[in-house]
């Protein structure tokens, strides 16, 4: 018999309303998580008392998504979510329920939900109830729709999204007729916001396995919202540098590089400029010249339609920029690239070209590792050093070169511009009388 320990204020809810003479179980992610031995982040609860009911019993309560049946209860800093069991309308937009009733069957809500291992409920007292075999699917490590796929996909085609990132962040298959039933509604994705996508994206490049992206492209998915990852896949790479075609390339940086949102869109997004950029010469060698530039364009374009953040959008667009820059290791150089991205985009760089290279062939790798270890150790030698590497850090400001004499203007800044090559170059010289004396027009 399976045994879910559930925290005090979830567990204070669920005594609540049975108390109260009401039914309520814990449902869906968190009872899948409890499961697999994973800590849920949420804890969510259905019941068959009413909303009003359910405001009534606690102190606290929001009305989140009441019109569905939802009210967020607060149990002192901790929020859950307590959903009237119900049954959806139809579904014309293929987002929304037409319209939702009430229901005081447990079995009929269970029914609506998408997935057979989201659809299991757990009450301390009753113990688990699986009606559609989500624990046998958990052990078989499979993603399997509820009843008839087609009908849990066209009420939602967000969920055509959910079972590919689902089975990245479980590492699990998707059983044959639900992964069928993808690629004939993925066209419906249209119709859905580009928040929602987004956030579902999110969640699958974070995954433990962002290379099953793939799976999107397998499923029809890539065609609708990011129609040049399937011409990735088509664009071969013959160059002493690479193994594989632009797609698979990026899915193993993906899978390569660390777990952090901002590095796993650089790998997805980073050679996308491959596909417009490609040459082949006379020898039957591919060029992709140009491409970083190309790809970064392309990115904050992605990026803004699906409604991605201004900060996340800099520095996806900044370290794909750079990403290709190859350069001998000496301590200016590096302090070039420093002062470029800045300290905080700088190590993220170092991770990215690492990765990148992780997907390239044993010729790369070995001109890589000429370059690479001597990029770690400038690095840590300008940071214990202090080394200025920005305008900022210069000993002399634009008010000192004003005072001096010079009007505001491009040609004050492109004085401090050239003080700030010198002193990367040699931050020994970075003094206000040396800097005065050496850059300041001659009387």
């Amino acid at each position: 018999m399976i045994s879910i320990t559930i925290p005090n204020r979830a567990a204070t809810v669920l005594r609540v309303l049975h108390e109260a003479g009401y039914e309520a179980y814990a449902v869906g992610g968190c009872v899948r998580d409890s499961i697999l031995g994973r800590r849920p982040n949420d804890w969510d609860i259905t019941t068959n008392a009413m909303p009003r009911q359910i405001k009534a019993l606690f102190r606290r309560t929001v009305d989140t998504g009441i019109e569905h049946g939802t009210v967020t209860v607060m149990i002192g800093p901790e929020s859950f979510e307590v959903t009237t069991y119900r049954i959806d309308g139809d579904y014309s937009d293929s987002r929304h329920p037409d319209s939702v009733s009430f229901t005081t069957s447990l079995a009929e809500d269970l029914r609506r939900r998408d997935f057979t291992v989201n659809a299991m409920a757990y009450e301390p007292h009753g113990g688990l109830v699986d009606l559609f075999g989500g624990v046998k699917d958990l052990r078989d490590g499979v993603i399997r729709a509820v009843g008839e796929p087609a009908e849990r996909f066209d009420e939602d085609a967000l969920r055509i999204m959910r079972a590919v990132r689902f089975s990245a962040q479980l590492g699990f298959s998707i059983e044959e007729k639900t992964a069928a039933a993808l690629h004939r509604f993925a066209p419906k994705l249209e119709f859905i916001s580009r928040e929602r996508i987004r956030d579902e994206l999110c969640k699958l490049l974070v995954s433990p396995h962002p290379e099953y992206f793939l799976r999107l492209s397998e499923a029809g998915i890539t065609a609708v919202i990011m129609p040049v990852f399937d011409r990735m896949l088509e664009t071969e790479q013959h160059t002493p540098f690479h193994l594989y075609d632009v797609g698979h390339h990026t899915l193993k940086v993906m899978e390569s590089v660390e777990n952090d949102l901002v590095l796993r869109l650089c790998a997805l997004l980073h050679d996308v400029g491959k596909v417009e950029a490609k040459k082949t010469d006379a020898a039957g060698r591919d060029h992709f010249k140009g491409h970083p530039a190309i790809s970064a364009r392309f990115a904050e374009s992605f990026l803004r339609e699906y409604r991605f953040d201004n900060e996340t959008i800099r520095k996806v667009v900044r370290l794909i920029e750079v990403h290709d820059m190859r350069f001998p290791p000496s301590l200016p150089n590096v302090r070039r690239m420093l002062s470029r991205l800045g300290p905080e985009l700088f190590p993220l760089y170092l991770k990215l070209i690492k990765a990148d290279n992780a997907g390239q062939s044993a010729y790369a790798a070995e001109e890589f590792m000429q370059r690479y270890p001597g990029m770690l150790a400038a690095y840590d030698e300008i940071r214990a050093a202090g080394d200025p590497l920005s305008l900022k850090d210069l000993a002399v400001s634009g008010n000192d070169l004003i005072a001096a004499g010079l009007k505001p203007g491009k040609e004050l800044g492109a004085l401090l511009a050239a003080m700030l090559e010198d002193v990367l170059e040699t931050p020994s010289h970075n003094q206000k009388d040396y800097l005065l004396e050496h850059y300041l027009p001659k009387q």
